[in-house]
């Protein structure tokens, strides 16, 4: 078993590591360490909490520490560039810096590598915060899981990668999480639609892959959406089909409703659906010699109803939706290597954005549901409430000034008129 990144919760961390004597010091260490790694392996843990290189003299130089962890792809030369910042707003200055995309009409492709594990026979959680500050309008938040013999400093949006979760926006009809996985290097897409978050401010989301196939979707710290793997991904054909050798009954009806035999048109329905437009007169220079006989324009019916067709009614011999007698496939195999992936060793951001400004942070990978769903509670539940607070101040702050400004252009309206209004007296004198 992997060894795990232990983080306790601040009171109690300082409770634990109160002035001890040695040996009762090296026991409670013992003890802890034995108790943390029973709950789990943390893999992957990125917060990006050692800010952005070295400042001397006022000027922040050198390479940031966290571009040392992350590698730029080169596979395109124009690829967006990423920036560490809180952004406009937040809950915490420091805490909630992520990287963020920063310019317009660009691709975007950053990975981060960790020490190679396979998730067979132990769950899989993946779990990062993303804040469309922006208001995005169209462009990805989501993120992928790589191999380790992923390059780099070449992933584009052909490498193979083992999974793709997260928000996805574009417009007014897509507002999705993606849950992408692969299957025998075929890519499968989850086939419930669950919808992402779009209000602008920071966002958890989780992937939970268990070894007995369920998994859970995560929003918040809430479930979205889970189930069975085989039930919503079709990377199996199905364990029942219909029996092909049983067929609807002739007399069966499955019709819901029927015409009214009882209904009948009205006299005035049939009219026609153009009429002829009297008040059109002919043009004088119509030449009918070479234009043939002049015909005045047709019109659109005011009092066209178009074809009748009897109304609806319940239909009483409706016997309801046939069902089909269901037999097992025997093209079914199950297979327990679904969602199981070796080498996983590689996170990374290979995105398109319209409109630049999502902030991605707390990235974790571990096979520990428990201490992802605490680690999500220290980081977004710590700052959610704070970040909302400092963006709704700064709105009442932009309406203010927005007051003022429009004051003041009234007093210089008000001036102006008044000048013009003494200058056009004075010239009447």
């Amino acid at each position: 078993m992997k060894s795990a990144k232990v983080r306790f919760p601040g009171a109690v961390l300082a409770r634990l590591m109160a002035p001890l004597p040695q040996t009762q010091h090296v026991l409670l260490v013992f003890l802890l360490s034995i108790a943390w790694t029973a709950r789990g392996a943390v893999y992957f843990q990125e917060q990006f909490l050692d800010g952005g290189g070295r400042v001397k003299g006022g000027v922040r130089r050198g390479v940031a520490r966290w571009q040392e962890r992350w590698v730029l792809s080169q596979h395109k030369s124009n690829y967006g560039k990423f920036r560490l910042t809180a952004g406009n707003f937040y809950g915490n200055r420091e805490m909630d810096k992520g990287l963020q995309t920063s310019e317009n009409l660009k691709f975007y492709a950053i990975s981060s590598r960790f020490k190679p594990f396979s998730n067979k026979g132990r769950p899989l959680v993946i779990q990062y915060t993303v804040k469309h500050e922006q208001k995005i309008d169209c462009g990805g938040g989501y993120v992928k899981i790589f191999p380790s013999n992923l390059d780099q400093k070449n992933m584009s949006g052909e490498s193979l990668y083992y999974i793709m979760f997260g928000p996805d926006i574009c417009g007014s009809d897509t507002k999705k999480v993606h849950v992408i996985l692969n299957y025998k290097d075929k890519l499968y897409p989850i086939k419930k639609q669950i919808r992402c978050r779009v209000d602008g401010f920071t966002h958890l989301y989780t992937l939970v892959l268990k070894p007995d196939h369920m998994y859970k979707v995560k929003i918040d710290n809430e479930i979205v959406a889970e189930g069975i793997l085989e039930d919503d991904w079709d990377f199996l054909p199905p364990r029942r089909i219909n029996d092909p050798t049983v067929k609807k009954p002739e007399n069966w009806d499955d019709n819901a409703e029927i015409e009214d035999p009882e209904d009948t048109k009205p006299e005035d329905w049939d009219v026609s659906e153009y009429i002829v437009d009297n008040s059109a007169e002919k043009p004088k220079d119509w030449n009918e010699a070479e234009q043939g006989t002049w015909q005045p324009p047709l019109l659109k019916n005011p009092l066209y109803r178009g074809e009748w067709k009897p109304r609806k009614i319940a239909n009483p011999k409706y016997q309801g939706i046939w069902p089909h007698p269901q037999i097992d496939n025997l093209e079914y195999v199950p297979d327990a290597s679904i969602s199981v992936y070796d080498n996983i060793s590689v996170i990374g951001l290979d995105l398109w954005q319209v409109r630049s400004g999502t902030i991605f942070d707390n990235f974790l990978v571990t096979d520990d549901e428990e201490y992802a769903e605490e680690f999500g509670d220290e980081t977004w539940g710590e700052t959610k409430y704070p970040e909302q607070k400092m963006n709704q101040k700064q709105i009442e702050e932009e309406k203010k000034k927005r007051k003022e400004g429009e004051k003041v252009t009234q007093k210089r309206t008000s001036y102006k008129n008044r000048s013009e209004s003494i200058t056009a007296q004075k010239e009447e004198l």
